[in-house]
């Protein structure tokens, strides 16, 4: 039985860790930024301007390829990224997504590298 940091090195390993700086060229690109965090992190802090705020436990069943309803373009064509707050479950929601058959999944890490990266936030 494999431990969780294990699990959690199998996921950092196949989902690339982005910075900032790319994560919002990407997203003035088409890409779209998820904020898995839980509804009472985001009304703390707010998210990532014009991210989208899906829960980690509702994350699979929001794509496109489970629900006709879901995310729109939240696709295996487009570029998703995503973070919580400090990479941890973005790590494992991306392992998750890319075993869906999402190649361009990337990790942003937290809220705060955004932050600290003086890039916009919306509360």
């Amino acid at each position: 039985m494999a431990t969780f940091q294990e699990i959690l090195q199998k996921a950092n390993d196949v989902v690339p860790n982005i910075s900032p700086k790319d994560a919002k060229v990407m997203q003035d690109e088409g890409a779209l930024i998820i904020d898995i965090r839980e509804l009472e992190e985001v009304s703390l802090s707010g998210k990532v301007e014009k991210a989208f705020h899906i829960p980690r436990g509702l994350l699979e069943f929001q794509t496109k390829l489970v629900n006709p309803n879901g995310l729109e373009n939240f696709t295996p064509e487009n570029t998703i990224i995503l973070y919580c707050a400090s990479g941890g479950r973005a790590a494992l929601a991306g392992k998750s997504l890319k075993d869906m058959g999402f190649d361009k999944v990337y990790n942003l890490g937290g809220l705060k590298d955004w932050a600290d990266a003086d890039l916009p936030i919306e509360k």
